[in-house]
């Protein structure tokens, strides 16, 4: 049932009154209660760069120990598990988090709304990332960290095979977390569906709304796969059961199938929104449109389908039945069309314009680069014979690193550098932005390139020592420079995200002459987002005038909706005005639920099973606290 929004002139009086009712008081409470999506999404960034920062202090480690042969810096027993942490950090809590921080943060004021749709759910998505990688690297205190490589492959995860709580640790970790994507992923399809501003239909959604809705009902469809896998996990090694052991009738072929139905869609959820990204950052410079809005739309969705007909390419030296791996060698390379779709499309966005060369463009265009490295030297292992030399070489590590670091890591670099803006109110410095980016642009190049060599050469991957005379001394040593190289750029960064944050040149509300909603609004955003809730006619709105385009947005006057925390729906194809949406106020209760979630799996990794089960029932409490209906005014909904 459609609704009437309250429209008024807004007023200092009305600005006055909004910031009251949204207001989150800087208590411990309130850091503690808030459910704005804007702090939660510069928790998430905070988090997951936490997470980037341990990883990278991981590869360091593994890189000292491979600079020179027959090195024994660590056991081998140390070196596995380091590299199997290293592999689950970046993959699982760094790389699709800090995309989930940056959506978090910036998809209500791309939308022109006042908060995410599950404005609980979007905290308690926080608190379950936090928490579960609090339990994993809590294994660090016990000296028992995962140790069987970050894809676990069966057999040797079995319990004979690893007695202590290793893979214990791994199977939960993954599981709390798979909890948190899950939540998540419902919200931001919801948001997408529910919140767009009046007049935002589906084709004229920025390009980064396509790309995280896609990953997200990727992810819904992903993780239940990941999940089973771990839950069978758990079960074989403490409830005696068989799933992956062959000795009782089990498949450790199931644990591969299981895990790389979730593992390769995951490859596109941790790519897909940094592509989104570069495709709303790239026409910003090159001050026009994207080229083949269109056309990239599609190409996003069609990754997403064809990601999930790929995984058998990982499989393909498992002994397979020859036809079978044809048909996926046959979809491996088809899904480089789609990729390559956007590629054309940012080239073409950049012919014949005069693009503004500040940090956040160096960044994306090195980006570029990589991309194409990468998405090659995968495509490459799509052909079977090409696959089978190549398999579990440093050639694979090599296009695994270009993928999941250049792809992932130089675009969320240039987001940093291009909203750092609009979430501070300063700019960050570009002198030392230039350098941050030669330093990891050539570091990352030098480190992970001659991989590839070596990789062909034929050093097998997952080796902590080697011996000498074999033909990897020089591409390992070269390795291992550039790796410190890329980690000093990284370092770059972080002093210049701390050092702008408190001497930054002050910024505008529109530094970069952007078109999308977010720059409409002042830096940083105010509590509400948006005085008035504006009406979008184009996909560019702050573009129109330039554009000369038929039809004008309003970013300055409409509904103000004072009565409460609320924000407007409207249809989910064409954005019409449906109704207006009451928004809970801020809260303890997904802090709790995620607390007693974390005495769940505790409870479970030590089998103390009462007390898994006196969390379990005080998690089926706080869930009927929070779903206990309360009274609001009619034709209103709680998010």
């Amino acid at each position: 049932m459609a609704t009437t929004a309250p429209y008024s002139a807004p007023t200092a009086e009305t600005a006055a009154h909004l910031d009251e009712i949204w207001h989150t008081p800087h208590t411990l409470y309130g850091r503690l209660a808030t459910v704005d999506h804007k702090i939660i999404g510069i928790r998430y960034l905070v988090t997951s760069f936490v997470f980037l920062i341990l990883g990278g202090l991981e590869a360091a480690i593994m890189r000292a120990q491979l600079a020179q042969p027959n090195l024994h810096l660590l056991s081998a027993e140390a070196y596995n598990q380091i590299f199997t942490m290293h592999g689950t950090t970046m993959i699982i809590w760094y790389a699709a988090p800090i995309l989930s921080g940056f959506s978090n943060y910036l998809w209500p004021l791309l939308f022109g709304s006042r908060d995410m749709a599950l404005p609980r759910i979007n905290a308690l998505s926080y608190w379950l990332f936090l928490f579960s990688g609090i339990f994993l690297y809590s294994s660090a205190f016990v000296g028992q960290m995962p140790d069987r490589g970050w894809f676990a492959y069966a057999p040797m995860t079995e319990l004979r095979y690893s007695p202590a709580l290793n893979m214990d640790f791994y199977a939960l970790g993954i599981l709390f977390i798979t909890i948190s994507t899950t939540v998540g992923s419902i919200n931001f399809v919801v948001t997408m569906l529910k919140m767009r501003a009046p007049g935002m239909s589906i084709n004229r959604m920025p390009i980064m709304a396509w790309s995280t809705a896609t990953i997200s009902l990727m992810a819904l469809f992903a993780l239940p796969s990941l999940s089973a896998a771990c839950v069978f996990l758990f079960f074989d090694r403490r409830l005696a059961m068989h799933f992956f052991d062959s000795t009782q009738g089990g498949s450790p072929l199931l644990w591969q199938h299981l895990f790389w139905i979730f593992g390769h869609p995951w490859v596109y959820i941790v790519v897909l929104p940094a592509m989104g990204m570069a495709s709303m950052i790239i026409p910003t410079f090159c001050r026009r449109p994207l080229a083949g809005y269109g056309y990239v739309v599609m190409s996003t969705i069609m990754t997403g389908l064809i990601g999930f007909g790929v995984w058998v390419h990982h499989m393909f030296a498992t002994g397979l039945p020859p036809m079978a791996m044809s048909f996926f060698s046959a979809a491996s390379l088809t899904i480089v069309i789609p990729s390559a779709v956007t590629v054309f499309a940012w080239i073409a966005t950049l012919w014949d314009s005069k693009p503004v060369m500040r940090t956040p463009m160096l960044f994306l265009l090195g980006f570029v680069l990589l991309f194409v490295i990468g998405g090659v030297s995968g495509v490459m292992t799509a052909a079977l014979p090409f696959d089978w030399q190549l398999t579990d070489t440093y050639f694979v590590v090599a296009h695994i690193h270009y993928v999941l670091v250049g792809i992932n890591l130089f675009p969320v670099v240039a987001a940093v550098y291009y909203w750092f803006p609009k979430m501070t109110g300063r700019m960050m410095s570009e002198r030392l932005g230039r350098w941050n980016f030669w330093v990891m642009f050539i570091g990352f190049n030098l480190g992970f390139f001659p991989m590839h060599i070596s990789g062909l050469l034929g050093m097998p991957r997952r080796i902590y020592t080697y011996s000498g005379g074999l033909g990897w001394d020089a591409a390992n040593m070269i390795s291992s420079i550039g790796a410190y190289v890329f980690a000093i750029g990284v370092l770059l960064f972080l002093i210049n995200v701390i050092k702008s944050r408190r001497d930054g040149a002050i910024a505008g509300d529109n530094p970069w002459d952007a078109s999308t909603l977010e720059w409409s609004v002042p830096s940083p955003p105010p509590e509400y987002n948006f005085l008035v809730i504006p009406t979008v006619r184009s996909r560019d709105p702050l573009w129109e005038d330039r554009l000369a385009l038929p039809e004008r947005s309003s970013v300055r006057e409409g509904p103000t909706l004072t009565e409460g925390r609320e924000t407007l729906a409207t249809t989910p194809l064409d954005a019409e005005l449906a109704r207006v949406l009451h928004m809970p106020e801020d809260t303890l209760i997904p802090l709790v639920l995620a607390l007693v979630m974390l005495v769940l799996f505790y409870g479970l990794l030590l089998r103390a099973w009462w007390l898994a089960g006196v969390a379990l029932f005080g998690a089926y409490v706080v869930i009927n606290i929070w779903l206990w209906p309360k009274r609001h005014a009619p034709l209103s909904e709680e998010g």
